[in-house]
């Protein structure tokens, strides 16, 4: 698993790479914990100002969760546990009180877009692509809080339409829209995060730390909770079932509603 997430320093800047680049770096469970404890270690030392987080390869940030892991999912607890264990994880990522930045190449899905949104920074190449095409996949869900964290960057309209027609954003598209902040080629991309981790690793650390979880906190306030007869229903559902299936089998899933 220590091959799978890297963790380096530059100086005041602490750089995780998702290192799955055969894989789009899709993520683990063990992936998803080294990234926590990350979380964890930041927060614990004061010489850590900025936090990067990138994807290795240069063809994807992160394509989501590691589908594979789906075959073990048996009941509506399985579903339940999941969701809620990804509130967790990227609330984890969002109540760092450094700042963070996505550098992202390429795609940003799935669980990769949930990552990325909860940054506070996007950096993106040309080719980067965003969103959750759960309809076409899988068919399952999203827990309220991941559809209120979406709500936050994207409006309602966009939301639904992204998840509706299962397709993913552009890096222009997604710049428009205010959630990308910046497009930078792929050769400049490194430098340029580079610079601007740099740049904000000299300001107060605390005026940083304090606006961050300023704005934490009036979003939290907004969002949803519960929908747990919702996820059930999703996770239980033949058609998921059928989506993973079909996603391992590399075919187009039959949905029959059910």
């Amino acid at each position: 698993m220590s091959d799978e997430v890297l963790i380096t320093r530059d100086g005041p800047v602490m750089i995780l790479t998702f290192n799955r680049p055969e894989a789009r770096n899709a993520m683990t469970w063990a992936m998803y914990e080294r990234l926590q404890r990350a979380c964890e270690e930041i927060d614990g030392d004061d010489s850590v100002r900025v936090l990067v987080l990138r994807g290795a390869g240069g063809k994807a940030f992160v394509a989501g969760t590691d589908i594979s892991q789906f075959t073990a999912f048996q009941s509506a607890e399985d579903g339940l546990a999941y969701e809620r264990g990804g509130d967790e994880r990227i609330g984890r990522l969002e109540r760092v009180k450094k700042p963070v930045i996505a550098q992202i190449q390429g795609y940003a899905v799935g669980g990769g877009f949930g990552i990325a949104t909860a940054c506070d920074i996007r950096i993106a190449t040309p080719d980067a692509r965003f969103g959750a095409p759960i309809a076409r996949t899988l068919g399952n869900c999203l827990s309220m809080e991941a559809y209120s964290r979406y709500l936050d960057v994207l409006g309602p309209s966009r939301l639904k339409e992204l998840i509706f027609t299962a397709r993913l954003m552009t890096a222009e598209e997604a710049h428009a829209a205010g959630y990308v902040h910046e497009i930078v080629l792929p050769e400049h991309i490194e430098g340029r995060v580079r610079e601007l981790a740099l740049t904000i690793a000299e300001h107060a650390p605390i005026t940083l730390m304090v606006t961050k979880e300023a704005v934490r906190r009036i979003q939290e306030q907004r969002r949803a909770r519960g929908g747990e007869d919702l996820i059930s229903l999703t996770y239980t559902s033949a058609d998921f079932a059928e989506g993973v299936r079909a996603f391992l089998e590399k075919r187009r899933p039959q949905w029959k509603g059910k």
